[in-house]
């Protein structure tokens, strides 16, 4: 084990005996990372720093459940975050309602799909591969490649799980290739 790791694992073993030090330990040696692991998942700042900081709350108060011997001090303590970044997603509540200048933009998104299916020549067999699809993969697919949404984009914007968005994208990419093969 390193240096770090042992220092990880002692400092939750301090925090469960309710040093507060050995908190402040953990902090600064793994809250930088924290926060950009947060980031990542929430892609807000502002949501990201709040679940580094609810984190920090279940470390303190779940410090006791540390077993070493099921895994590293990192991995429990970046774990930790995770669940609670991955919650903070699934839970929704702390969604911004929509700008009214958003909405206009979207409907900008369905002019931009409807002009690049139109600009399509009619004997394109790209075309005739699209129409094939139905509707809802079809809509995916140039979400995606016309527009470069992501898929949790593509999810939120027609209102379905992102595991159906990816779907439907995948699914779409392997009719198309059938279809143009």
């Amino acid at each position: 084990m390193t240096d770090a790791a042992i220092d990880l694992s002692s400092d939750l073993e301090a925090c469960a005996r309710g040093d507060r030090a050995a908190l402040r330990r953990i902090f600064e040696a793994e809250g930088g990372r924290l926060a950009g692991v947060a980031l990542r998942i929430l892609r807000r700042r502002e949501l990201a720093e709040e679940a580094v900081q609810e984190a920090f709350v279940k470390i303190w108060r779940s410090a006791g459940q540390y077993d070493p011997a099921r895994g590293s001090a990192r991995g429990w303590i970046y774990a930790v975050l995770r669940n609670h970044a991955l919650n903070m997603l699934r839970d929704g509540s702390r969604e911004t309602a929509t700008e009214p200048g958003a909405l206009d933009a979207l409907r900008d998104d369905e002019a931009m799909l409807s002009a690049a299916w139109e600009r399509l020549d009619e004997a394109s067999a790209l075309k005739r591969c699209l129409a094939a699809l139905d509707t809802a993969k079809r809509q995916a697919v140039l979400m995606a490649y016309v527009l470069g949404y992501t898929h949790g984009e593509i999810a939120g914007r027609v209102g379905a799980p992102l595991g159906t968005a990816k779907a439907w994208v995948r699914r779409g990419l392997a009719a198309l290739r059938a279809c143009l093969s």
